[in-house]
């Protein structure tokens, strides 16, 4: 029999496996009824909102009253921490704790959290589970930032896979290793531990498998990648050297899970039991299908620090309907963060294109980044077994302006060992600091 614990998982497990399954203008109802009640509580508990929110009439989310509503930023988390609080959060929401961001963008946030919000954490992550059809009784490895203390060379073993999957299954045992760990070391310990599954960042993973390339390579049924997006290229290149496809999901610590990738057509589904997405254009409209426009979210059930339409600083591409009859929202790509995209000199923007795919085809490049300092200037920090010559110079370059399409004038720097990851322990190939 499951435990008490167990049993709430179970039962919202199973609204949740109907849900998925809704037509779109009935979950847009029960998101409606839901953002209702938050904005109310809201209004009349949270001091911000009072504010914001003083209007008689309450607006529906999708409605054009509901784009009237201000945008909540990273600044106004900062700066008005105390007025987004609530002054009298239900018992029956569990207990309060707090959620810190790791700051890798400099604006750090913290923000409360419930058990309510926990528990369909909790949900959601056995929902991606079964949606990946994983088997708990095989073995997990993990390496990330944050995570227990596990020094190498023989890292840390777990009896299973923890919270919430030990809740309903007998979890085969999960490994973990410190991710400050040398990349080769990192290989090995996987060589010798032979997981089936296998959670990183998609930076590191790229690490790896260019040392795999080029010694013995390893096999998993499924690599799990957590924290950064996900790119095409990286997506073939795990499954030609390791035999395995890569999942991922779209979450952060403030809110939580936002979208799921589907393992059927591939999209990332909006978790809209628990949050409402909304992709903006730069006027703040609604993008349509296609498009890329601004990640601005509801949180619909934290009511001890309400997160209303809150920028959370990422930019998606609005998806299609999914094939396989999910009727939640879908995102084609989550492309990053604005600090993250190109800027040319008329002021444009776009998701910088740097031809990296090409790089092999000139030096054994084992990592990359491009910081842009102005509109017109770009440092290009390479690491690589070896100084690069100046033929080999001018190649790069050569690639990197055609790809990016425009004669930026390009800085290059060379290190001998991997490039210094964010606090969180995430890597960032592209960061733009002109204006």
């Amino acid at each position: 029999m499951p435990s008490p614990r167990a049993s709430r998982l179970l039962a919202l497990l199973y609204q949740l496996q109907d849900s998925e399954c809704w037509s779109a203008e009935r979950l847009r109802e029960a998101q409606q009824e839901q953002a209702g009640e938050l904005l109310q509580y809201a209004r009349k508990e949270v001091p911000l909102y009072a504010e914001r929110l003083k209007d008689a009439r309450l607006p529906e989310p999708g409605s054009t009253s509901w784009l009237e509503i201000p945008l909540l930023t990273r600044e106004d988390v900062q700066q008005h921490a105390a007025d987004l609080r609530s002054r009298a959060i239900p018992a029956s929401h569990g207990r309060v704790f707090e959620n810190r961001t790791s700051g890798s963008t400099g604006q750090p946030v913290a923000v409360l959290r419930t058990g309510l919000t926990q528990l369909l954490w909790e949900a959601i992550s056995l929902r991606e589970h079964l949606w990946q059809h994983r088997d708990a009784s095989l073995t997990e490895a993990i390496i990330r930032a944050n995570g227990p203390r596990a020094p190498a060379p023989e890292g840390r073993r777990f009896a299973g896979w923890g919270i919430p999957f030990d809740l309903l299954w007998k979890c085969g045992p999960a490994h973990a290793l410190d991710m400050r760990t040398d990349v080769a070391a990192q290989a090995t310990w996987l060589r010798n531990l032979r997981p089936d599954y296998f959670l990183t960042y998609p930076s590191n993973l790229e690490a790896l498998l260019e040392h795999v390339a080029a010694q013995e390579r390893v096999a998993f049924r499924e690599v799990i990648c957590v924290g950064e997006a996900v790119s095409d290229e990286l997506r073939k290149r795990c499954t030609a050297l390791t035999g395995a496809r890569i999942t991922s999901n779209y979450s952060s610590q403030e809110l939580g899970y936002i979208a799921l990738q589907c393992p059927d057509c591939g999209q990332f589904h909006v978790q809209s039991e628990s949050v409402y997405v909304e992709i903006l254009d730069e006027e703040g409209h609604p993008s349509p299908p296609g498009t890329v426009g601004r990640v601005v979210v509801t949180d619909l059930h934290n009511f001890a620090m309400p997160l209303i339409r809150y920028v959370i600083g990422d930019y998606a591409q609005v998806g299609e309907p999914c094939r396989a009859g999910r009727g939640l929202p879908s995102l084609r790509r989550v492309l990053g963060r604005r600090r993250n995209m190109l800027l040319y000199p008329d002021g444009r923007r776009t998701w910088p294109l740097t031809g990296f795919a090409r790089f092999g085809e000139v030096a054994p490049i084992r990592q990359f980044q491009f910081i842009q300092h102005s509109r017109s200037d770009i440092e290009v920090r390479l690491v690589a077994p070896k100084p690069l010559a100046v033929a080999e110079l001018r190649a790069l370059s050569g690639i990197i302006v055609d790809s990016l399409g425009h004669p930026f004038r390009l800085r290059f720097r060379q290190y001998p060992r991997p490039l210094p990851r964010t606090r969180g322990g995430k890597f960032e190939e592209f960061v733009c600091l002109a204006q």
